[in-house]
């Protein structure tokens, strides 16, 4: 029975990500939902699953699987804008596909299960980010979040001004947005990292999509806790935290609460098993 309940998590996640499979699949009547959210949600519980097993790149092999999934085959190859760009784009148009599902299943309701998974094991951004050398934030977190509200709202300014200057191919358009995009994202992080000394300097401070994911990260069912009994407040889980989050505290206010992108990092390096 305890072994039964240490894989629930990835058994969960498997779960919904078939539902939300088998639904799309039925009620759009396109084989693609299924393949593609059967694989992503394989892809997350395998990554579960051998974190368990306590396998070290457990969840590097997640950002992989999904993340050049995404940027490659989806983006490249389908040519699927599935930036924030993309989102906005089949927003305007009242078409519930490609983009818009991505960003309700994975940025703006399942947040309210998994918190910011998607930053942690599927962003093909982050994934790259996360080889660079500044795995350990230098210094707690700049007051800088602001700008995410920038490019926040410059993602949707550019989008609207297509569609109200009538602007023609737009499809083309959205595939050389996310182009252009994704490498502005990846200079824009790299240079940030190595100047704060922080491999995830630009997901705390520039990347637009946590506008959606911090607030319904905040409920998440899915949250790394704290057994005060077993804590001996080394302060380990808070120096080994890329996203300089208080995991000692469980209280839904604590600090940097919903920078948390599940990465375990705190949960692998507790001295006493806490978390």
């Amino acid at each position: 029975m305890k072994k039964i309940k240490e894989y629930k998590h990835p058994f969960v996640i498997l779960i919904v990500f078939e539902t939300v499979a088998v639904t799309l699949w039925l009620t759009k009547n396109n084989l693609f939902y299924l393949f593609n959210f059967s694989y992503i949600g394989l892809s997350v519980s395998l990554g579960i699953f051998l974190f368990i097993r306590k396998y070290k790149h457990a969840r590097r092999i997640v950002q992989l699987l999904v993340g050049l999934y995404m940027l490659v085959y989806l983006g490249l190859i389908c040519h699927e804008n599935m930036q924030i760009e993309g989102f906005w784009y089949y927003l305007f148009t009242g078409v519930f596909e490609a983009a818009t599902i991505h960003y309700a299943v994975a940025k703006i309701f399942g947040p309210l299960i998994f918190g910011r998974g998607w930053c942690g094991y599927a962003c093909w951004t982050a994934m790259i980010l996360d080889f660079l050398p500044y795995k350990v934030p230098a210094q707690s977190g700049r007051k800088l979040g602001w700008i995410r509200y920038i490019t926040f709202a410059a993602s949707l300014l550019f989008v609207s001004a297509l569609f109200l200057a009538k602007v023609g191919n737009l499809e083309r358009i959205m595939f050389r947005a996310f182009i252009a995009g994704n490498l502005a994202y990846y200079g824009t992080g790299i240079i940030l990292a190595f100047v704060f000394k922080d491999n995830r300097a630009f997901c705390k401070y520039i990347c637009p999509i946590t506008v959606f994911l911090k607030p319904m990260s905040y409920f998440s069912l899915i949250r790394v806790k704290c057994n005060k009994d077993l804590c001996i407040n080394c302060g380990k889980c808070k120096r080994v935290c890329p996203m300089n989050v208080d995991v000692t505290d469980n209280s839904r206010n604590r600090k940097n609460g919903t920078e948390c992108i599940l990465c375990m990092e705190c949960v692998k390096n507790c001295p006493k098993n806490a978390l």
